[in-house]
């Protein structure tokens, strides 16, 4: 594992201008953001040595290399998820080889569907904590210390400086902002009534099928952490309606622009 890290970081250097101190997951809600990094080099996936590939429609597969004002990012457009086969090691891999190449704050989103009765299809929802219901750890195994410590601690997970700002950023914009707890599960099935009825039962606010897993491996890194959510379907009792993957996305796509600005002054003020 280490010399697959190493090697990829090496791969990845000899492309760089100069090295990222963001690294971003672009997920549902955030493909907008990929539009605004300037000096870009984009590096498909399947260019990548010892990196999985993208299966999901709306996650494009490549790396871009670039800024976003005068911070020098390293983005995913598209993920890697759990439920397309992948183990936990490659699903992280990248956030391993992010650290390797001086990333020190780590941005993700997703889509989620929300069991918080406050909530609305369409607004955001800054993460605050989580709750993992993966069948698989991704710290599962023989452990690195140059990678981590064997047992890190999850108390403080996503940053509370950054969850901060970032509120902040939407106030001064007029964007709502909720703050919750993400429950991650494997997927790929949206969520049955019962399900939703249990995730709110055990302190979640919403509930998706991504970003704990690199999460962890941020935090065992010592990444910093900042997460949100789109709101894109509701779990709420005599709320629950069917849902596609196409409908997800539409939702997501609408509100876009907003998480977009957030994240973008986030990052100017890291």
């Amino acid at each position: 594992m280490l010399k697959k890290i190493k090697e990829t970081a090496s791969y990845l250097q000899s492309k760089m201008q100069y090295m990222p101190k963001v690294g971003i997951v672009l997920g549902t809600g955030l493909g907008e953001l990929a539009t605004q990094i300037t000096e870009c080099q984009e590096i498909p996936y399947q260019e990548i040595p010892n990196f999985p590939v993208s299966t999901v429609e709306g996650h494009s597969g490549k790396l871009i290399i670039g800024k976003l004002g005068e911070t020098r990012v390293l983005a995913m457009q598209g993920r890697f998820h759990f439920y397309e086969g992948y183990s936990m090691k490659e699903v992280t891999f990248p956030v391993r080889v992010m650290k390797e190449l001086g990333v020190e704050t780590l941005l993700l989103s997703n889509a989620a569907g929300g069991m918080n009765p406050d909530f609305k299809i369409g607004e955001l929802m800054i993460i605050k904590d989580h709750i993992n219901l993966f069948p698989e750890h991704p710290l599962r195994g023989e452990n690195y210390d140059e990678l981590g410590t064997r047992f890190p601690d999850m108390s403080k997970a996503y940053d509370a400086t950054l969850r901060e700002k970032a509120k902040k950023i939407a106030a001064r914009n007029g964007i709502c902002v909720k703050e919750g707890v993400y429950v991650g599960t494997q997927g790929p099935t949206f969520e049955t009534p019962a399900e939703y009825g249990f995730f709110a039962a055990i302190g979640g606010d919403a509930v998706g099928m991504s970003t704990v897993p690199e999460v962890i491996v941020a935090v065992h890194a010592g990444i910093r952490v900042f997460a949100m959510s789109i709101i894109t379907d509701l779990g709420v009792p005599g709320k629950v309606t069917e849902v596609s993957h196409k409908e997800v996305q539409e939702a997501a796509n609408k509100v876009q622009p907003l998480m977009t600005a957030i994240m973008k002054e986030l990052i100017a003020e890291i």
